[in-house]
């Protein structure tokens, strides 16, 4: 049996039409209070996306991403999933059907960008790797222990490689 992340609300249907930053069928890419955030190479993200996805047998019903603050994140990871810790992502799987990708992706941008200085990477690699860390959990893929945390940081190192823009 495959463990899914919780389920959360469903924020983007909340997101006012200027929010938006990029929409491909299935995939939307949505900005909630940092509006100092711009995400460059949206075709690309969406194409790399869906290759990740095709490549495990899966096709994207609904995937959306949500950029925001650590405030913002916070509060979810407080009322959602009974954290009370900073995160840089959280994932919430809204699919019925195991081979189907239908979920939200929340990303704290001040906690990549801190990430990223902290790591000594690029903050487009690190929000990259982030991006598909939150895929992986919709694929299945789970990091609650240090075996399984070192095979998703090789999983998002492959799928990292696989960008072509």
């Amino acid at each position: 049996m495959i463990n899914h992340p919780p389920v959360g609300p469903p924020h983007h249907d909340n997101f006012p039409p200027g929010e938006l930053h990029h929409e491909a069928p299935g995939i939307e890419f949505m900005v909630e209070d940092v509006p100092e955030f711009e995400l460059s190479d949206a075709e690309g993200l969406v194409e790399w996306i869906e290759r990740i996805a095709a490549v495990h047998e899966h096709r994207i019903v609904q995937l959306t991403y949500i950029f925001c603050s650590d405030d913002y994140l916070h509060q979810l990871n407080v009322e959602y999933l009974d954290h009370d810790t900073l995160t840089d992502v959280i994932t919430f799987d809204n699919s019925d059907d195991a081979d189907i990708i239908e979920g939200d992706v929340f990303i704290s941008v001040e906690r990549v960008r801190d990430n990223a200085r902290d790591l000594g990477v690029s903050f487009r690699d690190e929000l990259h790797r982030v991006m598909i860390h939150g895929v992986l959990h919709l694929l299945g893929y789970h990091d609650k222990d240090l075996l399984s945390q070192t095979a998703m940081r090789a999983k998002e190192d492959h799928c990292l490689s696989l960008r072509t823009f």
